[in-house]
């Protein structure tokens, strides 16, 4: 199986990566752009076939180490 998790800060989390990308994109004359907000793409290939025990091993992963719960959230998506 495949997996792509989304991470990205919590909305009220300043994000000043964030920031500095909608700042810089104003600088090149891009109009109309709102709030930016950053995040991370992890992509992973899973030995495991069961979709559900796939989704919970990866939920430990996100909670554990991938993620910083306290101010990220993630977004799991799996293909067969």
């Amino acid at each position: 199986m495949r997996a792509r998790i989304h991470i990205t800060l919590k909305r009220g989390v300043l994000d000043p990566q964030g920031k500095a990308v909608g700042q810089a994109l104003a600088a090149l004359g891009f109009a109309g752009v709102g709030e930016v907000r950053q995040g991370k793409v992890i992509d992973m290939e899973l030995a495991d076939t069961d979709p559900v025990r796939a989704r919970d091993s990866l939920r430990e992963m996100c909670e554990r180490l991938l993620a910083n719960t306290v101010i990220e959230d993630y977004e799991i998506d799996l293909t067969g």
